[in-house]
């Protein structure tokens, strides 16, 4: 099953690949990042199907997806 990975260097917060996850697997981080805002992250119970909606709307690049 696909994942996907957020790099926390790279994530701004702006939280757009929120809306775009067809199975509401990415949510706000309840911990700061090191530059102190809340990002995204992939829920634990999540599901990807690697459509990359999440991938291909980050400003950012910050999101990777990984086919296992």
């Amino acid at each position: 099953m696909p994942r996907i990975e957020i790099n926390e260097k790279y994530c701004k917060g702006c939280l757009l690949c929120i809306p775009v996850c067809p199975f509401d697997s990415i949510e706000v981080s309840k911990s700061l990042s090191a530059y102190g805002i809340h990002i995204a992250a992939f829920k634990k119970d999540g599901k990807c199907t690697g459509c990359k909606n999440c991938a291909t709307v980050c400003p950012d690049m910050a999101i990777e997806i990984f086919k296992d």
